[in-house]
């Protein structure tokens, strides 16, 4: 019994995502419920420090979600704002401290619910290009995301992958810090478009639809 989290920029930008996502865990046998009062992790909150907001925003995450056996998100940075930074965010307020670290312990970034939980090592889809893959930094720093994208991603047939010498390197969003630090985080961008024009590769992948966007 799965809960999606859609996430903000899914819901908004790329709805398709959402139901890639639905499909991909119904047939590794999943029974999957999207709440309709979701709303944002409170990750741009939180890192804007304000946590008053980012707090209240949590917990009608918490109070929506805490009835699954998994929560499922198809990014990164919203698992990870879930599962790392949920507890940190409570940790002067003893029952909802408690409350995040049981959603915590239960909330995974998508093609790691299906590689590490699920135990799926191939899926049934097939693509003929060359493609890269960007490692997001909250997947890759916060979640340790690094091989199930890329043994899945094996998987298709057709596909080949084409490694970038810079894959793990931030691509220059960071949430709030491309609105912060514009200047910086341009430079950033265009480095890791250069690094991923360099593979040759048709097109680019990842786990996190912020950085994405913020490449295209």
């Amino acid at each position: 019994n799965v809960g999606l989290f859609v996430t903000c920029l899914v819901d908004l930008f790329r709805p398709t995502v959402a139901f890639a996502a639905v499909k991909l865990m119904e047939e590794a046998g999943c029974s999957i419920c999207v709440p309709e009062r979701q709303t944002c992790c409170g990750q741009p909150a939180y890192n804007t420090g304000d946590n008053d907001d980012a707090k209240a925003m949590a917990q009608m995450v918490i109070e929506e979600f805490e009835q699954f056996d998994y929560v499922v998100a198809p990014s990164g940075s919203c698992a990870a704002m879930i599962r790392v930074h949920y507890p940190e965010l409570f940790a002067d307020c003893p029952d909802w401290l408690t409350r995040a670290q049981n959603l915590s312990t239960k909330t995974y970034e998508l093609l790691t619910f299906l590689s590490d939980v699920l135990h799926v090592d191939k899926v049934e889809a097939a693509l003929d290009r060359t493609a890269t893959y960007h490692d997001s930094c909250s997947g890759l720093r916060e979640l340790g995301i690094k091989k199930q994208p890329r043994k899945l991603l094996n998987s298709v047939e057709g596909l080949e992958l084409v490694e970038a010498e810079q894959a793990e390197r931030c691509c220059g969003f960071g949430g709030t810090f491309c609105l912060k630090f514009s200047d910086i985080s341009s430079r950033i961008t265009d480095d890791k478009c250069d690094d991923l024009l360099k593979t040759g590769a048709q097109t680019v992948l990842g786990g996190d639809l912020g950085c994405l966007m913020n490449i295209a």
